[in-house]
């Protein structure tokens, strides 16, 4: 545990400024925050970026002006409010900018919104780090294995994850994924339920054995 802090606070003190301007544009959670101060207390521009920000906590605020000797100030007047929309496609359009090592950074410890865009990063190495960021949820997985825009790479480390694979709903996404290497979708044909097998079984975007290997196991699950 306290090595793993230790890993955010390093990669935090040496992100670049844009890569936490985009934390921050994604922050759902106030402790990373602090974080950030924490990590960069040495570095008085992205201090001053805390200060400036508008959802900052307190607490930090405080923590800030101690460090730079600041007179406590209210914080500035809350940015006006965005449509869903544009606040993606902000979100997305900065995140395209930044070269693909401050992707990674991001795909490790973003927050959900940006862990959704770099699912659909053209680069391997970002796809595969958002499934090591350890806020992913299950649902998340479920999309990413349900999806054929999904590396084969990704749907394998998907089916070697144990936790996972205990969500029925993960084991179907990888299941029924016509990306997935048929070996994995063959040795998990048996988790499915049978009105799930007949579905499988008729669906002509598979690979022959994996359609084959549902019609035996459905044959062998009738009544005698």
């Amino acid at each position: 545990m306290e090595e793993n802090k230790l890993l955010l606070e390093l990669d935090l003190a040496s992100a670049s400024r844009e890569v936490i301007e985009v934390f921050l544009e994604d922050s759902s959670e106030p402790e990373l925050f602090d974080e950030i101060a924490r990590a960069n207390a040495g570095r008085p521009e992205i201090l001053r970026l805390l200060l400036d920000h508008p959802e900052t906590p307190e607490t930090v605020r405080q923590y800030i002006n101690g460090i730079m000797q600041l007179p406590v100030l209210p914080p500035k007047t809350a940015r006006a409010e965005k449509t869903q929309e544009q606040r993606a496609e902000s979100l997305t359009q900065r995140i395209q900018r930044l070269n693909v090592s401050a992707r990674i950074q991001l795909a490790l410890k973003g927050g959900r919104e940006i862990r959704g865009i770099l699912a659909r990063d053209s680069n391997k190495e970002v796809m595969l780090s958002i499934l090591e960021n350890g806020k992913i949820t299950v649902t998340e997985i479920e999309m990413i294995a349900k999806s054929r825009q999904s590396l084969e790479e990704a749907l394998r480390r998907i089916s070697k994850n144990r936790e996972w694979m205990k969500n029925y709903a993960v084991v179907q996404a990888l299941v029924t994924n016509p990306k997935t290497p048929p070996g994995i979708s063959i040795s998990h044909v048996s988790d499915l339920k049978t009105k799930d097998l007949v579905i499988l079984e008729r669906n002509k975007n598979l690979a022959e054995a994996v359609r084959s290997a549902s019609k035996k196991l459905l044959q062998a699950r009738k009544p005698k």
